[in-house]
Formats: C-alpha cells, structure tokens, sequence
C-alpha cells in the first residue's frame, strides 16, 4: 500500500490536481465562462462571415451551427440554437463599425484564452502585436472553414460506394458517431500546441487533446442524463431553464479545456522529487544558472523539461518559484520558443546580487561532499560566512543592552573571547 501511495501515477495525478488549483482553475473557467456568453454571438457572426466567403460553402452555415450544437451542446442546444441564431442574424445586419466591434469582441476571448493558458505555463509575456493579431486572426476565420470542409469532406466520404456498404454493416450513425470526437481531439490539439506563448512538444498536445475529448464526450453524456432525470430546473425556471443549464455546460466545458492545459504541461514538465539530490535554495539556484551559462557558452537555450532533468534537487514546485524570481529581476527569460536563457552577464552579477534577490536566509554548507567544483567553492564560502557569523554573534546580550560601555564593550568582548576559549 505504501508502494501505491508513492508510485509514480499517484504522485502524478496529485501534481496535476494540485496545479490545477494552485494555477485558480475553478476561478479561470467562470471567467472564461463569462467571456464566452459575450462573445459566442460575435463568434457564429464572424463564422457565418467565414463560410459566406467561401462560394463552395454558401448556405452551410445553419448547416454547421446546427451540427456542433447537436453534437457538442447537450440537452438544451436546440433551444438556445434558436437564440443565438436569432440574435445573430440582428448581428449581421450591423454597419461597419458594429462589426468591426463585433470582431474586437472575438479576439479579446481569445486573448483571454490565451491568458489563462499562459498563467499555466508560467509565461509572463503574452503574445504582442502582428504575431497575437495572425493567430486569433487564424483561430476566428480558419476554425469555421476547417469545420465546413470536414463536414463536406465526411459527407462525401460517406457517399462512396464502398463507405456506403460499409455503413449499411456497421451503421451510418455509429461511424459518423466517431466524428464529433475525432474534431474535438484535432481542435483541443491545436489549442493546446498554438495558444500558449512558448513550445508545446506536439506529442503531449496531442495526448491532452485526445483524453479532454474522451472527458467532454463522457461530461456531455453525463450532462444530458442529469438534465433529463432532474427536471427540477424547469420547474423553477419554467422556459428560461435553457439558459442557465447553457451557462452550468459552458463552465464544465471550461474546466474540462483548463484541465487538460494542466494535463499537457504536466506530461511536459513534471519530475518527481529526488529527495537523495535535495539542496537548499542557493545551491539548487545556482546550479540551474551554472546549466544555463554552460548552455550559453554552447549557444543555446534550455527547456523546462531539459533543467528538470539536469539540475538534482529541482522540482516542479521549487522551479516555478524559481523561475518567477530570477524572471523578474532580469537574470533569466524566455525566447520565442520558449526556452530559458541568461539575460544577465554573470562576470557582473555577484553571489550576494543572487543571495538579496532570494527571500530564503542564506544556508549553512551543504553536509554532503560537494562533487562538481562550483559546489565546492560555495560550500568553503558558506563556512566562512558561518564561522564568522558564529564570531560576531557570540556575544551576552549584556553586552548589547549596555549603554555605559557602548561599541567599546562589544570590542573588548569580542578580543577576550578567544582567550576565555582557550582558558575553558
């Protein structure tokens, strides 16, 4: 049992729930949530947009809308489909300037995405200019096209002969049952790899962008189950049930997404603790910057992953603190990979510089023997600062709280000490 406590899945699993709240999940997704009631309007407006541009895709739209709420909002889609689509065609008939604004609205939810990725990624500079403009940019206007052809696509797949043998066996629906899930883990791949502001190993994308479509299947199931045996909601919200059951999914969905964004930077980042490598803070600080200036001198920059796995003693939790303290005074920062770099020239920076931006009390040496040569010199450093700290402190507060003899005693003290050492 003991084994299972601390097998490595456990710890894992501990990690990514520990994340997930540490990182304001719960808090994230009801702002997201609250975004997302403002912008879904503007969002079908700038799809239909999308789609009408298109001539091989003119009148797909409805056609579109109409599959994604069927199959990705359960119970009540139809109703708040009718809203939306209302709304929506009002929206299209704005001047310029509303749907200039309209759009405005869009990309600041995906700038709001972005953020929230971002704080779980630990990036503290977002996208700027032309670069975070080409991505919603790309996000708003490919996302509905991409969609359309995949329906024109599957529907013209499932018109071949052989296909149409083949769904006669199986079942057209089961087969085309498949599709909304295989979308679903495309669209949360492509999320997870483009939106944060580093990189994304594609591989852990797409391992968070398969289970987060398996976990909003199963949520939308279990979603529309409750719907259909509780009805406790329209008997107290009568006609207006379909609006708040829509607000309670669009939250699960949000929860859902955030937590395979923790899901995909734990397959990337995390490390369990080697407690038989543990340092104190100085010393594992100063062993991540001995990795990146040695990597300096190679010309190259080092991941997340790269330093966990390199310098001993350095975990997930002690990294992000880590990471937030070094990026703020200027010693450390990222490229546009996402990779960590020095930013200061270390001929110039001190180890008391390193020690003041630190908030942890500098360390006595470390007990163990020292095996690289750095370590050595900051280990004879630490016991000098101890024994002299020793000598300047082993004075009776007497000494301290006499006003009489003043600093005169302090020093009278301290060169009659050695002597009563040696006499003792």
């Amino acid at each position: 049992m003991d084994a299972f406590r601390h097998s490595r899945p456990l710890r894992f699993m501990r990690y990514l729930i520990q994340q997930f709240f540490a990182n304001q999940g719960i808090l994230n997704a009801s702002a997201l949530t609250y975004t997302t009631l403002f912008a879904v309007v503007p969002l079908m407006t700038v799809s239909y947009a999308m789609l009408a541009a298109v001539p091989s895709f003119q009148g797909l739209g409805d056609q579109v809308q109409g599959w994604v709420f069927e199959n990705f909002v359960p119970a009540t889609g139809a109703v708040i489909q009718e809203y939306l689509q209302s709304f929506t065609s009002q929206a299209r008939k704005l001047t310029g300037v509303g749907v200039a604004l309209l759009a405005v609205t869009s990309i600041m939810m995906m700038k709001n995405i972005e953020a929230a990725f971002n704080r779980i990624w630990r990036v503290s500079k977002p996208r700027k200019g032309m670069s975070s403009f080409l991505l919603y940019w790309a996000v708003l206007s490919l996302g509905p096209v991409l969609m359309g052809l995949g329906i024109a696509v599957s529907s013209y797949i499932a018109s071949l002969p052989f296909i149409s043998s083949a769904t006669d066996l199986v079942g057209r629906g089961r087969m085309l049952s498949l599709l909304p899930i295989l979308l679903s883990a495309a669209a949360f791949t492509l999320l997870y790899a483009a939106v944060p502001n580093c990189r994304v190993p594609l591989r852990n994308a797409l391992i968070g962008g398969v289970v987060v479509a398996v976990l909003f299947e199963t949520a939308k199931r279990g979603f529309a189950l409750f719907v259909t045996q509780s009805p406790s909601y329209e008997l107290i919200y009568g006609a207006f049930a379909a609006v708040p059951l829509f607000l309670l999914w669009i939250y699960i969905s949000w929860v859902i997404i955030l937590l395979g964004a923790e899901l995909t930077r734990a397959l990337t980042v995390f490390q369990p603790v080697r407690r038989e490598h543990e340092r104190s803070h100085l010393a594992t600080v100063v062993a991540v910057l001995h990795r990146l200036w040695d990597a300096q001198q190679n010309g190259q920059a080092l991941s997340d992953g790269a330093l966990l796995q390199e310098v001993a003693g350095l975990d997930q939790g002690r990294w992000d603190h880590y990471q937030q303290l070094l990026t703020d005074a200027g010693i450390i920062q990222r490229n546009e990979q996402g990779d960590f770099l020095l930013s200061r020239d270390l001929s110039r920076f001190s180890l008391l510089e390193l020690a003041g931006v630190l908030p942890w009390p500098l360390p006595d040496a470390s007990p163990q023997e020292a095996l690289c040569s750095w370590q050595r010199r900051l280990d004879l450093r630490l016991q000098a600062m101890t024994q002299q700290r020793e000598k300047q402190l082993d004075v009776p507060l007497q000494v301290l709280f006499s006003d009489d003899t003043g600093l005169n005693a302090v020093s009278d003290h301290d060169k009659q000490t050695p002597a009563r050492r040696e006499g003792g």
